[in-house]
This record gives C-alpha cells, sequence and structure tokens, in this order.
C-alpha cells in the first residue's frame, strides 16, 4: 500500500481497552450514501469487530426538524440540509441495527452538542472512543475534537471514516494524529482487539 502523507504524524501507538471503549458510528444515512459506499465494508467489518469485542455501539443521525436548530449550517450549505423523516435522513439499511445499539440524533457537526451522549457515555463508564463514519473532516473530526476536550481517549479509523475529497480526509488524520486520536484501522483494530486470532 503506499504511504500516505499522516504517517509522519501517527507516532503514538495505543490500543483500545474493550472494558471501557465505545463505538461511535457517525452520520452513515442515505443522504450520504455515495461518500459511504467506498468505506462500507471497512465499517461493516469495524463493526462486527466490536461487537465481537463486547463493545458496544452507537450510531449517528443527522437531521434538523426546524428552522430554530439549523444555526450556521443554513448559511454554509445554502440550504442543503438534511430533514428528519425523509429516506434520506435513515440509516444505510447495510448498517442494520440490533436493539442493544444505541442512536443519537443531532443537528450539528459535534455528536455532543445538545445530546444526552456524553451522560450516556458516562453512564456506562466509557472513556474511549473508536470514531467512524462520515464525513471524515466535518461530523467525525468535530465530534472526535470534542470527545477528546472533554476527556475521552479518542482511537479515530483511517479506513471506516470518509469524505469528499482525499486531501480533506488526509488532513483530518494529520491534524488528529498530531493532537487528538490514535489512528487505527481495521488491520490494526483487529490485532490490538484481538492478538494471535483471526477474524472468522
Amino acid at each position: 500500500m503506499a504511504s500516505s502523507s499522516y504517517e509522519k504524524y501517527d507516532v503514538r501507538k495505543r490500543n483500545p481497552n474493550p472494558k471501557v471503549a465505545a463505538l461511535l458510528v457517525i452520520d452513515v444515512q442515505n443522504y450520504f450514501s455515495s461518500i459511504a459506499q467506498p468505506i462500507l465494508q471497512n465499517l461493516l467489518t469495524t463493526i462486527r469487530l466490536c461487537r465481537r469485542a463486547s463493545i458496544p455501539v452507537i450510531f449517528t443521525r443527522h437531521s434538523h426538524k426546524s428552522p430554530s436548530d439549523y444555526g450556521m449550517l443554513d448559511e454554509w450549505w445554502r440550504g442543503d440540509l438534511i430533514f428528519d423523516g425523509t429516506p434520506e435522513s435513515h440509516l444505510m439499511p447495510e448498517l442494520n441495527p440490533n436493539a442493544q445499539d444505541h442512536v443519537v440524533h443531532k443537528n450539528t457537526y459535534s455528536a455532543f452538542r445538545n445530546t444526552r451522549l456524553q451522560e450516556y457515555l458516562q453512564e456506562r463508564g466509557v472513556e474511549e472512543l473508536i470514531v467512524t463514519g462520515v464525513m471524515t473532516n466535518l461530523c467525525c473530526e468535530t465530534t472526535a475534537r470534542d470527545a477528546f476536550v472533554r476527556g475521552f481517549r479518542v482511537f479515530f479509523s483511517t479506513d471506516a471514516t470518509g469524505t469528499s475529497d482525499p486531501e480533506l480526509h488526509e488532513a483530518t488524520l494529520k491534524n488528529l494524529a498530531y493532537g487528538f486520536a490514535y489512528l487505527v484501522d481495521c488491520n490494526r483494530l483487529e490485532g490490538g482487539l484481538f492478538p494471535n486470532q483471526q477474524l472468522t
């Protein structure tokens, strides 16, 4: 595999502790299907690995219910918003959440803003977050940074996050590796959670 530009910043190595970790799957909704499709198999592998390690899975859904919750997103994206209840707002069917999974509804980039995500995690003793989903440089990055400053140890997936441009993806990985998150991919995650075992 070709060398990635973020590798020189990826100097801190650590594996998630499944006893205190949770997986965040951010905004893998029909609206973002074209961006999510290229990473979908890696994302499903990551979910499968976490389920196997008894790591809870949390999905986020981004949508808006009224102009009162648009904030700056309406100005920035010129009205191209996801509205609650539309087919575009639904999670992609391939994710197939189960009854034990938790879904967080949000209306801005950070999954912590105006949600009870932090309280939900703290009530369950979660200290670490594995971040996956879309878009790498918007909701995933903002949530990862927010988690870090709130005191969570952050693991950020390089191959189960995606965005509209490879340059933006790489820029996020550089910044997060430099100051906010341990980088993981499917192979590193499997090796860390299941040393000397193979995924079946």
